[in-house]
C-alpha cells in the first residue's frame, strides 16, 4: 500500500506535527506500506522526503535534506496522488490513502480534507464538515448544545466589536458569566496557542487583546475547577471509546508548555474519578463525536467537577497529537491496541468510510 504521511503546515502547530509525525513514521510497519514522507513548510511549500528519517522530521533539519523533492497534491483524480517535481522531469506516484498528521489551520479545518476529496484519496481522520465545525471552537459549542451535553458557559467575542469599543466588549463578557477567573480562547487555534487565564477586567482585556492577534473569533469561558481528563474515540459509524485519562498540569493550567514541553505534568489511566464519572464521559464524547460527525478518530476533552462531579465538555480534537507521550496512542495502548497496531486500524478505516 503506498502511503503518504503528511507533517509540518503552516500553523503554530507546525512543529508538534512533525513530533507527531516522527512517532507514527517509527511505528508504521514497513512491510505493509510503502510510506511517502511530504513535509510543508510554515510558507507553505510541499517536500517529499526520500530518506524518511523520523530523526530529521522531528528536530526540523529535514528541511535541508539535500534530497528533499518539490512536490504537489494534485486534486486531479486522475493522478490519484502525488506529482513529484524532479529537475527536468515530472513523476506521479498513485496513493492508497494519505495519513495527514497535521495540526491547526491548512491541516485539521477542513482545508486538506477537501483537497483530498477532490483528488479522491482516502485519508485517515475526520472529513470536510466535521474537521472544520470541531477547528471552530464556536461552532463546535452551538452543535453540542443541540446535543445535551453540558458544557462550559461561554461569550463570543468578534474582533470587529473589540476593535470598535474594547471596553463594551470587555463588560459584556465579565457580566455574561458573572465571575472571574475566566479562561479566553481563540477560536480556532489548537494546542493551548493563545489561551489565557484572566482573574480580573484588566487580564480579560490584555487576553482578549492578544488572543485577537491570532482569530477573529475569540471564546471567553466560565472557570471550571476540577479533574481535566479525555477520552480517545476511534471508529466510522459505530465508535468505540477508551477509558479515559487525565491529565494533572504542574502549571496554572494546561498550556502549550505543559503539554510539550514541561516533563513534569502528570498523565493518569484510567482517571481518578469515579466509575460511573467515567461511564459518563465515555458516553458523552460518543454523542459530541456523533454530534459534529466525526469519523475515524477523535479526542474529546471534558472537566469533572471537584464539587459535585460534574461533567463538562471542553473540547474535540479531530487530530490529536500522536507523539510519544500523547494521551491518545496512551489510552488506546491501556486498552491492548498498542501503537502500530492502531495506526493500521486508523488506516483501515480511511479505506471503509472511502469505499462507504
Amino acid at each position: 500500500m503506498k502511503l503518504t504521511v503528511l507533517f509540518g503546515g503552516i500553523s503554530s502547530e507546525h512543529d508538534i506535527s512533525c513530533l507527531s509525525a516522527a512517532s507514527i513514521l517509527r511505528n508504521l510497519d514497513k512491510e505493509k506500506y510503502e510510506i511517502y514522507a511530504v513535509g510543508i513548510t510554515q510558507e507553505g511549500k510541499w517536500f517529499y522526503c526520500p530518506t524518511c528519517d523520523p530523526d530529521r522530521i522531528e528536530n526540523g533539519s529535514w528541511e535541508r535534506m539535500a534530497d528533499k523533492v518539490p512536490a504537489v497534491l494534485s486534486p486531479d483524480r486522475g493522478v490519484h496522488g502525488l506529482m513529484l517535481l524532479h529537475e527536468g522531469k515530472t513523476e506521479a506516484v498513485r496513493l492508497d490513502c494519505v495519513f495527514p498528521v497535521l495540526h491547526g489551520i491548512g491541516g485539521e479545518d477542513g482545508m486538506m480534507q477537501g483537497l483530498l476529496e477532490l483528488a479522491g484519496i482516502p485519508y485517515v481522520g475526520c472529513g470536510v464538515a466535521a474537521s472544520a465545525n470541531s477547528m471552530d471552537k464556536s461552532i463546535t459549542k452551538a452543535i453540542v448544545e443541540t446535543a445535551g451535553v453540558r458544557q462550559a458557559r461561554y461569550f463570543l467575542a468578534l474582533r470587529e466589536d473589540f476593535e470598535r469599543g474594547a471596553e463594551g466588549v470587555v463588560r459584556a463578557a465579565a457580566e455574561a458569566l458573572g465571575s472571574f477567573p475566566v479562561f479566553v480562547k481563540p477560536c480556532s487555534q489548537g494546542s493551548s496557542v493563545g489561551v489565557a487565564k484572566a482573574g480580573d477586567m484588566l487580564e480579560l482585556a490584555a487576553g482578549l487583546t492578544e488572543a485577537f492577534k491570532l482569530d477573529s473569533k475569540v471564546l471567553v469561558e466560565e472557570f471550571i475547577d476540577g479533574h481535566e481528563v479525555e477520552c480517545a474515540v476511534l471508529g466510522n459509524q459505530r465508535p468505540i471509546a477508551s477509558t479515559v485519562g487525565e491529565i494533572a498540569p504542574t502549571q496554572a493550567f494546561y498550556t502549550f508548555d505543559a503539554k510539550y514541553k514541561d516533563e513534569s505534568s502528570k498523565l493518569y489511566i484510567p482517571a481518578h474519578i469515579t466509575e460511573t464519572q467515567l461511564e459518563t464521559v465515555r458516553q458523552n464524547a460518543l454523542r459530541v463525536y456523533a454530534a459534529l460527525g466525526c469519523r475515524g478518530l477523535s479526542r474529546v476533552d471534558f472537566f469533572v467537577t471537584h464539587k459535585d462531579g460534574e461533567v463538562v465538555f471542553n473540547e474535540l480534537n479531530s487530530i490529536p497529537g500522536f507523539t510519544s507521550i500523547s494521551m491518545y496512542p496512551k489510552l488506546f495502548d491501556y486498552e491492548g491496541l498498542h501503537y502500530p497496531a492502531l495506526l493500521d486500524r486508523l488506516i483501515e478505516l480511511a479505506l471503509e468510510e472511502h469505499h462507504g
